[in-house]
């Protein structure tokens, strides 16, 4: 039978995770993955315009705009979004990823009801757990509990 590795019981007591990576990467980590996101974004969304045709100028340009306005957003959501109630908080993180699929999904042709619905449908789905999320890890004042 396989059992537990022991612990000191100073590891027990002071709880938490083992932080492998440093506060610089941490750091980095905050500009390179909205970086990285926004381009696999942009790619899909002129890859959804170009309906599989030849890859033009046009469609490079709008892949990259589209890249850098996702990643510019990302970066302020990233930034301004934890210091907002729980609630505004959700609502932020569920209209920020119904917005970013109901572009793509308009992108590769359909109409615009069905954006919508597909967008209004992420929307509510993403705030349900957000809500969930913040709601269990903080308390009213918006402060994070510590978990044990």
């Amino acid at each position: 039978m396989a059992h537990a590795a022991p612990r000191p019981r100073r590891a027990i007591e002071r709880g938490g995770t083992t932080d492998l990576l440093s506060e610089r990467a941490h750091r980095a980590a905050l500009v390179v993955l909205p970086v990285l996101l926004g381009l696999v974004y942009g790619y899909w969304a002129a890859a959804n315009r170009r309906y599989g045709g030849p890859i033009t100028g046009w469609n490079l340009l709008f892949g990259f705009l589209t890249a850098l306005v996702f990643a510019v957003v990302l970066m302020t959501l990233m930034a301004l979004a934890p210091k907002l109630r729980r609630e505004v908080h959700a609502v932020a993180w569920a209209a920020f990823c119904g917005i970013a699929v109901g572009f793509l999904f308009s992108q590769s042709g359909g109409s615009v009801l069905r954006s919508t619905a597909l967008a209004l449908a992420v929307t509510a789905g993403v705030f349900g757990i957000m809500f969930y999320r913040f709601y269990t890890r903080e308390d009213a004042q918006g402060h994070r509990v510590d978990r044990p």
